[in-house]
């Protein structure tokens, strides 16, 4: 059995490889030595990376390891990967009292992607996501999903209605149902450090914590660019995009695979239990990462028709598909843009 995956995630930010970071509120590029303060790390699984310019390194420090505190709570919020999580807590109960109040956020956030995306979208596919382990645990080698029987099971714990949650109780109406938040947490968390950073005053800046999120422009006033990466062992150049004040997203069924195929993988129909097509990336760009994330993750399991009637309902949100054929953008004639350009591959 392969070890649990850590992201599915292929978005990379080209100019961070240029050394390009984060430039507080009144830092021009002409002031002195600012020194570039980063972090990289582990969030809910995945690489996370925080680069920023300061001209106080002690005071840009300070900063840094405050939003990094930050995101770490929020991590013992919402992970799977740690038994004593909040969340491992409520698929365990079944119910939770008092919840913090992020945790009501981020499922406010799930309920109006559900509903955006007619219940594609939908956190308590982690039934499925137990079937499919155990399945693949047991029968080693094999490619075929679980037999119809168990994926009925599972499918009867999956189903987004089923869970009421307030400020004050969550509950899973039935015992062995679960929630998985990993299609939506590490966009909220990357949206709470800019948030953390556009309070300290800082107007350029690039997150990454398992999705990514541009504060403004780049220092320079250019916009930041987004390289979206195609299926694996595809020798091509990246599509490029240019990004301001925007997040980008990116799910596909390749970001891990319980079999050589791919059929059977990480991207769960709620409705039928079966894997997004292994073939294809979907890309996200919209205002905030959680919500690129949750669009992500749904848009994955969607034809182009479906993601397009989804488009006509979220304004300045833009979707890309990557495939062994190229890149290309599926464009909605109701939909606007707001500060992201597509560029062909150089």
């Amino acid at each position: 059995m392969r070890r649990l995956p850590t992201r599915r995630k292929f978005v990379t930010i080209a100019a961070a490889a240029t050394g390009l970071g984060l430039l507080p509120f009144g830092v021009s590029r002409g002031d002195e030595h600012p020194s570039l303060i980063e972090w990289q790390g582990i969030c809910l699984g995945g690489v996370a990376t925080i680069r920023l310019y300061h001209p106080d390194r002690a005071a840009g420090t300070l900063l840094l390891e405050r939003v990094i505190v930050e995101a770490r709570r929020l991590e013992t919020i919402f992970t799977l990967y740690d038994s004593s999580s909040v969340l491992c807590d409520l698929n365990k109960r079944g119910v939770l009292v008092a919840p913090p109040p992020e945790l009501v956020d981020v499922l406010n956030q799930c309920d109006h992607a559900w509903h955006l995306t007619g219940g594609v979208f939908d956190p308590t596919v982690q039934p499925l996501w137990i079937c499919y382990c155990e399945h693949f645990t047991a029968h080693a080698g094999v490619s075929a999903p679980p037999p119809a029987e168990k994926l009925d099971r599972a499918l009867r714990l999956v189903g987004w209605s089923k869970v009421q949650a307030n400020r004050d109780r969550i509950t899973l109406e039935k015992p062995g149902m679960a929630l998985t938040l990993n299609g939506i947490a590490q966009g909220y968390i990357t949206d709470r450090v800019v948030d953390l950073l556009r309070e300290a005053g800082l107007e350029s800046c690039l997150i990454d914590m398992g999705e990514i999120r541009t504060l403004g422009a780049r220092p320079n006033g250019e916009p930041w660019h987004a390289a979206l990466q195609g299926p694996p062992n595809d020798e091509r150049k990246a599509m490029t995009i240019d990004i301001v004040n925007k997040a980008v997203a990116t799910s596909a069924a390749y970001g891990f695979q319980f079999d050589r195929s791919g059929a059977c993988n990480h991207i769960f129909n709620p409705v039928t239990g079966r894997c997004a097509d292994p073939s294809r990336a979907l890309s996200v760009v919209s205002d905030t990462a959680a919500f690129a994330d949750s669009l992500s993750t749904a848009f994955a399991l969607m034809d182009n028709a479906h993601i397009l009637d989804v488009l006509k309902h979220a304004s300045g949100t833009r979707a890309f598909i990557s495939t062994a054929a190229g890149s290309f953008e599926l464009k909605s004639s109701t939909n606007q843009d707001f500060g992201s350009t597509p560029r062909s591959p150089t």
